[in-house]
């Protein structure tokens, strides 16, 4: 068997499986929750300059969105690395885009409120691939040649046991005191109704 060296993989192989790496988990969630993360931390920090004019963006409210936007990413991670739990990474990602619109200047100016919206819909909404498991092949039935042929002509009352023979082992023994084989039952006036014992 010949060895495959990582530096004779072409880029099929690493397309594969990124391919592969990406359909088991929500990789769209994640990356749109992610991206939606960066506007809304960013935009209280930053500067916007039209010419000679600098526009400060910055609030009072800065740190919060610092927060949210650092939990954006994170939970954006989350998804993608323990997908197992993106039910809650998509719920938190939907209430933290809400949280942004009051907070961090409409939500990173609606970019990051879309973006972290749409990627915590998008986790919700991912389920993971169910493969069929293989059924196991049948074992063939072995009989014993030797054995008697089965009899069609013998009647279920035939193998019944003998009254005083022995007892299957799968069915319960008669109660102390009790005849082996009751049949009959008594019946009460009212009702026609059988009584036990």
């Amino acid at each position: 068997m010949k060895a495959e060296s990582t530096e004779s993989r072409g880029f099929t192989y690493w397309r594969l499986r990124f391919r592969a790496w990406r359909g088991s988990r929500p990789f769209w969630g994640g990356l749109f929750t992610l991206l939606g993360g960066i506007p809304i931390a960013y935009f209280p920090y930053g500067n916007l300059k039209l010419g000679n004019l600098t526009l400060a963006m910055s609030t009072t409210a800065g740190a919060g969105s610092l927060i949210i936007g650092v939990l954006l990413v994170t939970l954006g991670l989350t998804m993608w690395y323990h997908s197992l739990v993106r039910v809650f990474s998509g719920v938190a990602a939907i209430l933290l885009a809400l949280v942004s619109i009051p907070i961090s200047n409409f939500g990173g100016f609606l970019l990051g409120y879309l973006c972290a919206l749409v990627g915590g819909g998008l986790a919700l909404a991912w389920v993971p691939v169910k493969h069929p498991v293989p059924e196991e092949p049948e074992e063939d039935e072995h009989y014993d040649e030797s054995a008697e042929p089965y009899d069609t002509t013998t009647r279920h009352d035939e193998w019944a046991p003998e009254p005083g023979g022995p007892r299957d082992p799968l069915l319960p023994a008669p109660r102390e005191g009790a005849e082996p084989n009751v049949t009959e039952t008594t019946a009460e006036a009212n009702g026609g109704r059988n009584s036990a014992g």
